[in-house]
C-alpha cells in the first residue's frame, strides 16, 4: 500500500530540513495547436540521513487540462517508496508521476499538489528539470509547436486511498451523524459499551456541540484502567473492505498524555476479538494491537516524532485505510497523513519494526468511540460524522 506523508513537521533533533522551491511554467496536455500552456512547479523537500519526503505544487498557467503527467529525473541515488495524491512510478532514476482519477484535470489557474516518500544513501539533489508531458519546462508561457499525447495511466493500487476523496458516505456501510439519536443516552444504531471494564466514565446524545447538524457523541473519560467507556455501533463490520476506509470528526479538551490511552476501539478477529485500537502516548497519536500490546509507532523519541498531537478545544478530521489482506495501515489528520502512522509491510526503523512482528492481516468487526486510559488522563471528547466503507471517505 503506498502511503502519503505531506507537509511534515520540521524537527530539528530528528532531521534537518532542505526546502528548495523550484518554479517554473511547463506545456502540459492541450487538444488543439494554437493553445496556450504553461505551469509553475513547486518542489520543497524534508531530508534526514538516508530518507526524504517532497511536497510538489503544479500550478496550471495555460489552457485547461484533460490529463498531466510530470517527468524528472533524480541526478543522485534517490529511491521513490511511497507517495500520495498521484501515481508515481521510477525506472531507474527516472520518474514519473500521473494525476488520479479526482485530480487528473486542471483548470487554468488551478493547481494540484501531490507527493512521495524516498531513500537516500550518498546524495539527494533536487531535480533541475521537469517535463509536463513531454514537454520542458522552460519558464514560459507560449503555444506548443507539437502538443504531446495524453499519458497512459499506470495500474491503479487499489489500497492507495486517494488524499482527497469525496466528503459524502456514498456506498458506505455506516455512516452516522447521530442526528437520529432522539434522547440523551445512546441508543437504536449505537450502545454503551464497556469492553474490559466500567468504571466512572460517562456516554451522551450532545445537542450542544456538533462539526454538523444538532448532535454528537460525549465522552467523559476518566484515568485508570478500568474506568473503560465506549458507544459501539450494532453494524457489523466484517465484510467491509478488501481495504476499511474510518472517516470521523472529533474534538476533545485535554492534550493526549504520557501514558497510553485509547478514543478508538476495534474488536479485531484475527485478534480473536481483542481490539485494535487508535489513541495515543508520549503525547502524540498512535495505533496500538491489543494481542501482544505493539504500538505505531515505536515509542522512541524519533518514532514519536514522526507522529502528531490531536489538537484541542477543535472539530479534528481523522481518517484512517487498514488493509484486511495485508499488515497495512495508513493514517490521516485532516487531509495531511501522519508518516508514524503508516505501514506497508516495509520495516522503517522506529516506525514499524514491532508492528510487523505480527504479519496476520487485521479483520476489524466492529466500532467503539469513547476512552480507556492506562494511568493518568482524563479527557472528554464528541465524535460526529462518522463513516466507514469499502471506499475512501474524505473529510
Amino acid at each position: 500500500m503506498r502511503i502519503a506523508l505531506p507537509r511534515l513537521r520540521a524537527r530539528p533533533w530528528l532531521w534537518a530540513v532542505l526546502a528548495v522551491i523550484l518554479i517554473a511554467p511547463a506545456l502540459a496536455a492541450l487538444p488543439a495547436s494554437g493553445a496556450t500552456a504553461g505551469c509553475s512547479v513547486e518542489y520543497t523537500v524534508n531530508q534526514w540521513q538516508g530518507g526524504y519526503t517532497a511536497a510538489v505544487h503544479v500550478t496550471n498557467l495555460g489552457d485547461p487540462l484533460s490529463s498531466w503527467q510530470l517527468e524528472w529525473t533524480y541526478a543522485g541515488d534517490q529511491r521513490v517508496t511511497s507517495a500520495w495524491n498521484a501515481r508515481v512510478t521510477q525506472t531507474g532514476s527516472e520518474v514519473v508521476a500521473v494525476g488520479e482519477s479526482y485530480n487528473s484535470s486542471l483548470g487554468t489557474g488551478a493547481s494540484v499538489d501531490f507527493g512521495m516518500q524516498g531513500t537516500w544513501q550518498s546524495a539527494n539533489p533536487t531535480p533541475g528539470e521537469f517535463l509536463l508531458n513531454g514537454v520542458t519546462c522552460d519558464g514560459q508561457v507560449g503555444t506548443p509547436t507539437d502538443p504531446p499525447t495524453d499519458p497512459t495511466d499506470p495500474p491503479t493500487d487499489p489500497t492507495d486511498p486517494p488524499t482527497d476523496p469525496p466528503a459524502d458516505c456514498g456506498s458506505a456501510a455506516l455512516c452516522s451523524g447521530f442526528e437520529d439519536q432522539t434522547g440523551s443516552t445512546p441508543s437504536g444504531d449505537w450502545q454503551i459499551s464497556a469492553p474490559d471494564c466500567q468504571g466512572t466514565g460517562a456516554a451522551a446524545v450532545d445537542t450542544a456541540v456538533a462539526h454538523s447538524g444538532s448532535r454528537s457523541l460525549r465522552v467523559d473519560g476518566k484515568a485508570g484502567y478500568c474506568n473503560h467507556m465506549f458507544v459501539a455501533t450494532t453494524e457489523d463490520l466484517s465484510s467491509v473492505g478488501p481495504v476499511m476506509y474510518l472517516r470521523m470528526w472529533v474534538r476533545h479538551t485535554t492534550a493526549l498524555p504520557t501514558s497510553h490511552v485509547a478514543f478508538v476501539s476495534m474488536p479485531d478477529a484475527s485478534q480473536g476479538g481483542r481490539a485494535l485500537r487508535i489513541g495515543g502516548q508520549n503525547g502524540a497519536l498512535q495505533w496500538n494491537r491489543e494481542t501482544d500490546d505493539a504500538t505505531l509507532p515505536a515509542q522512541s523519541p524519533a518514532g514519536v516524532a514522526q507522529s502528531e498531537p490531536l489538537p484541542t478545544g477543535s472539530w479534528q478530521c481523522l481518517r484512517f485505510a487498514i488493509d484486511t489482506s495485508a499488515p497495512n495501515l495508513d493514517t490521516w489528520l485532516n487531509d495531511e497523513q501522519v508518516p508514524g502512522l503508516h505501514s506497508d509491510g516495509v520495516p522503517t526503523m522506529d516506525i514499524d519494526q514491532q508492528w510487523l512482528s505480527r504479519t496476520t492481516p487485521p479483520r476489524p468487526t466492529g466500532l467503539r468511540l469513547g476512552w480507556e486510559s492506562y494511568a493518568s488522563g482524563d479527557d472528554t471528547l464528541w465524535f460526529d460524522d462518522v463513516a466507514v466503507g469499502s471506499s475512501p471517505i474524505g473529510c
